[in-house]
């Protein structure tokens, strides 16, 4: 799945066709966007909405809220699933790596890997404390 925001991050300085709710159309390289989906397009040409006027901008800044759709071409499309695949793989591998490691130290063990102490004394978690209470008096 990818998510809109970071299609639109992937497709910098890509052409792209952006059509608002009004009827208007710009067609222009994409600059910026923000997290409003606020959209900054460079060298864009603003199709009036009966198709008769064209005007030519050197940068557009174009509200999100006033977006209806964007046509972004098809190999930023699949340049992003490619990144999200590979960024699944690396989470997943990363997981591996965290279940081993998964408590408060040691190697799938509670407590840590080395043994202080007498084995038998209080459950294996390590000894230590006022040392071994069955030579206490």
């Amino acid at each position: 799945m990818v998510l809109p925001q970071s299609l639109l991050r992937s497709a910098q300085n890509h052409p792209m066709l952006i059509e608002l709710k009004n009827g208007e159309t710009y067609n222009g390289h994409l600059a910026t966007c923000d997290s409003w989906m606020n959209i900054h397009l460079k060298d864009a040409i603003c199709t009036s909405k009966d198709g008769d006027k064209f005007v030519k901008y050197p940068e557009v800044l174009i509200r999100g809220s006033t977006v209806k759709y964007i046509r972004i071409p098809e190999e930023v499309v699949d340049l992003v699933k490619k990144e999200a695949e590979e960024a699944r793989k690396h989470q997943k591998d990363n997981k591996k790596i965290k279940k081993q490691w998964n408590n408060r130290g040691g190697f799938n063990q509670r407590g840590g890997g080395i043994q202080k102490g007498n084995s038998n004394t209080r459950g294996n978690r390590g000894g230590g404390g006022r040392g071994n209470y069955q030579n206490r008096a």
